[in-house]
């Protein structure tokens, strides 16, 4: 594979201290998807309410450890915000400054496909080298031109519920696993219907300037928070689902 590293991303190594610690239940407490399972996963952390504070990759590592997939920029904060729950638990979590993030937009030996949407590529998580080439602006450009949005910039800081972000359609979410933080809110917006707005990626000279959340002029593209009732069909990916939603 080329290496093509997503230099803008962190990851985030939670690891045991005591044999009788299970890193995957502490996360599955805390985060929407299911960690117990085949992973990678995409998932988030959420507020109370259930809006998403962060949304990462939880990958599998060896002894019993879980890495995180995150924004570099972000991953002292989640670090910070994880530690809140850990009590007394007897794990460890911590930057893993040795490893980095890596993407191709073909199919591949070695890597995993990205858990959202085959299309999105393979991704893998190796040691880093001063050899690498910088893959991130080819990877916005092609997340971005497939819909999909991402990240804090695009999500906001608490400011977009996690189903309005897509994450039925992008498996970001489970409604089988049990309790997480923000579950009650979520669970009851899909079972009700209650999707009523989505973030989606638009021409930037189609975007909605009080409802969008980021633009990337050099592409033409934006990402706006919109009604679904007012997205542009024609506008919307393959994936996403603007069946009729309930009223505020």
């Amino acid at each position: 594979m080329t290496a093509t590293r997503l230099s803008k991303r962190a990851v985030v190594r939670l690891t045991p201290l005591d044999p009788a610690e299970n890193v995957a239940d502490f996360l599955q407490g805390l985060v929407t998807s299911d960690v117990t399972g085949d992973l990678p996963v995409w998932t988030a952390l959420l507020t109370a309410q259930g809006k998403a504070l962060f949304d990462f990759l939880v990958w599998p590592s060896g002894e019993d450890a879980l890495l995180i997939d995150c924004e570099a920029d972000v991953a002292d904060a989640l670090i910070k915000r994880l530690s809140l729950y850990r009590l007394r638990r007897k794990i460890e979590l911590a930057r893993d400054e040795t490893l980095g993030v890596y993407w191709q937009p073909e199919p591949g030996d070695g890597g995993a496909a990205d858990p959202r949407l085959a299309a999105l590529g393979q991704r893998w998580i190796a040691p880093v080298s001063d050899t690498d080439e910088p893959a991130d602006d080819a990877w916005r450009a092609h997340r971005l031109r497939l819909g999909v949005p991402e990240g804090r910039a695009e999500l906001g800081d608490a400011e977009t519920l996690w189903l309005e972000a897509n994450a039925v359609e992008l498996n970001g979410v489970s409604f089988t696993k049990g309790c997480y933080i923000g579950q009650e809110n979520t669970a009851r917006m899909n079972w009700r219907q209650k999707v009523n707005r989505r973030l989606i990626v638009v021409p930037l000279d189609s975007s909605d300037e009080k409802r969008r959340r980021a633009a990337y002029p050099d592409l033409g593209l934006a990402v706006d928070h919109l009604r679904v009732d007012a997205i542009d069909p024609a506008l919307a990916p393959d994936w996403m689902d603007l069946s009729p939603a309930g009223e505020d």
